[in-house]
């Protein structure tokens, strides 16, 4: 009977290295070393496809309620993501009714279409315009505060709040500032989701603090208050980083972009962005019993970190994963996860930004340019995006 070895552990990679440019790094790593312990981050990497899936599917094993992630410290609760079973599902299915295909379509689709024409009324034509701040971060936070059901806080909130939440989730160096932001804006939040909880008790309508407050099965108010804080946090970055990848994966590929534009591929498009440059890059769990993956021991009380930012380029999955092809036919990304967790917005994303804003963005502006594609800037390793698109509207 063979032994299992422990992951073996590496020392050498560093946060910074994985924030700048994680990709050259997950090659490597699913070449010569898919499970490995790295010191930097305190977390055992895993880099296949079929490795990161197995620790999704499997709940009981491995689970998201992992103490030793900032997340807890950031959001000031203990959110759904990091909950399992019983407890999981309760405050996922209040929550979930307004984030259904049914209700996106029957009534967010109209808002959505017309939030997003008013926000490229605002684009000027002719000139050369960064879309991250001129249109994707804006109309991901509109939408998303419309769908949680507080319009009346501002686009410059939602994008900070969101931002101030994903920087201390990520905080895993446990420096004070990124908390002490975390709580000024958590405050914040917290005041705004209670003023338009009481306004929706008075009169429902089909957001998210709407329904919860009308589940069949109530959930604590605090908890209602983390799953705001919960779509907060993913709501705006997911849906404005796919949008600008995939913008920049199809003005780099003019033939792919002629190709989708005929035949009407936008959805196609929308899933190979997020599998190119995944916006949610890793997640990590705790290992409730001895098991094995990939021949190597993973002791009870490790934690493990799925990266679908490489299960995504996986080489036993995709051909040339490495490249941007919005015409792939067969493409099993995991962006979204899988299992319990998978993502609640997921349907939200495909819809704003696959159907709605990438056709009205190009039927707008037929014969936008990237002049100078090597001037965006790629930035994250739990989270990852371009900072910046500088295109050219005509």
């Amino acid at each position: 009977m063979s032994v299992m070895t422990l992951a073996p552990r590496d020392e050498t990679i560093t946060i910074a290295d994985l924030t700048r440019d994680p990709y050259p790094i997950y090659r490597r790593l699913r070449r010569e070393a898919p499970v490995l312990h790295v010191k930097s981050v305190g977390r055992t990497f895993l880099t296949k496809a079929a490795h990161t899936k197995l620790v999704k599917d499997n709940a009981a094993l491995f689970s998201s309620d992992d103490p030793n992630t900032p997340m807890k410290r950031a959001f000031l609760a203990h959110t759904l993501m990091r909950k399992d079973h019983d407890e999981h599902r309760a405050e996922r299915m209040a929550m979930m009714p307004a984030l259904m295909p049914k209700t996106i379509e029957a009534d967010w689709t109209p808002l959505y279409e017309k939030l997003a024409s008013a926000y490229l009324d605002r684009l000027p034509r002719g000139e050369i315009v960064d879309l991250f701040p001129a249109l994707a971060g804006p109309l991901a936070a509109r939408m998303l505060a419309h769908a949680m059901g507080l319009p009346d806080a501002s686009d410059a909130d939602m994008q900070r709040w969101s931002q101030t939440l994903i920087d201390g989730a990520g905080n895993f160096g446990w420096h004070p500032g990124p908390f002490e932001a975390s709580d000024r804006a958590n405050a914040e939040m917290d005041a705004c989701i209670h003023a338009n909880a009481e306004r929706l008790r008075a009169a429902p309508d089909s957001s998210a603090i709407s329904f919860m407050l009308r589940a069949k099965n109530p959930i604590p108010e605090s908890q209602m208050i983390s799953n705001v804080k919960i779509a907060i946090g993913g709501g705006i970055n997911e849906p404005r980083d796919a949008l600008l990848t995939i913008l920049f994966g199809l003005l780099t590929n003019p033939d792919q972009l002629a190709e989708v534009r005929t035949k009407n591929l936008w959805r196609a498009a929308f899933e190979e962005g997020v599998r190119w440059v995944a916006p949610i890059q890793a997640s990590s769990r705790l290992v409730m019993e001895d098991t094995e993956i990939g021949g190597c021991h993973i002791p009870k009380g490790d934690t493990v970190m799925t990266i679908q930012a490489s299960a995504n380029r996986d080489e036993d999955l995709f051909e040339d994963g490495e490249r941007f092809n919005a015409l792939r036919t067969d493409n099993p990304h995991q962006a979204f996860g899988s299992g319990p967790h998978h993502c609640a917005g997921a349907h939200l994303s495909r819809r704003t930004v696959g159907d709605i804003l990438l056709p009205m963005l190009f039927e707008r502006f037929p014969k936008m340019s990237l002049p100078d594609p090597s001037a965006v800037r790629w930035h994250g390793f739990g989270f990852r995006g371009p900072l910046n698109l500088p295109v050219l509207l005509q």
